[in-house]
């Protein structure tokens, strides 16, 4: 999440500011907070992944949507921007404009050295409180490693694809890939050459 705006707004004054916004920002508890650009790495893991998501996924009852898609966690307020969602059945969307998801079944979001902790902890906190949701997954952009919390039940599980040679696996929607096409054409860097603190 970015810096914060100095204004606060009411949900349905961001929804209105947003829409016409050139740029894309998130919104929690009368704050809005600006996103940031994204790095070559984290735009080619994304892509790669909506297009093995929507192959795999076209024929059946899941829709893979974009980073372009807002989200909605209901119980705590936090409209955010994942880098990919995925919804089973039917979407329900918070209002007639069709652009803000309120039960994703999967959340995808390619981490940045300045975003980490916060996509792996509050954030996760939100994205935990959407009945819907099955699958969070974080993707890590500088080495082939992706951890998946999924729900069991009333709790939350961790699981890690590490290496080229594994395969992110998402048993709730059948789905299975490869992490060698996940990070095709990704220039991969070792665990010690990951760079400072900054957006990416």
């Amino acid at each position: 999440m970015g810096e914060p705006r100095a204004d606060r707004l009411t949900a349905a004054d961001y929804l209105t500011r947003e829409r016409v916004a050139e740029r894309k920002s998130e919104y929690f508890a009368g704050e809005v907070f600006a996103t940031s650009g994204a790095s070559r790495a984290h735009s080619l893991i994304s892509v790669n992944l909506l297009v093995a998501f929507g192959t795999q996924l076209a024929d059946g009852p899941c829709e893979t949507y974009g980073a372009d898609l807002r989200v909605k966690s209901v119980a705590t307020g936090l409209y955010t921007y994942p880098d990919g969602s995925v919804v089973c059945g039917e979407p329900v969307f918070e209002d007639d404009h069709l652009d803000t998801l309120t039960n994703p079944t999967v959340i995808v979001e390619v981490l940045a050295p300045s975003t980490e902790a916060y996509d792996r902890g509050r954030k996760f906190e939100h994205y935990a409180r959407i009945p819907s949701l099955a699958h969070d997954v974080l993707v890590d952009q500088f080495r082939p490693h992706v951890d998946v919390l999924t729900r069991d039940g009333g709790r939350w599980t961790i699981t890690a694809a590490d290496g080229v040679d594994a395969a992110l696996e998402l048993p709730a929607i059948d789905l299975v890939v490869p992490l060698a096409e996940l990070y095709r054409r990704v220039e991969l860097r070792d665990e010690a050459a990951r760079p400072p603190d900054r957006d990416a």
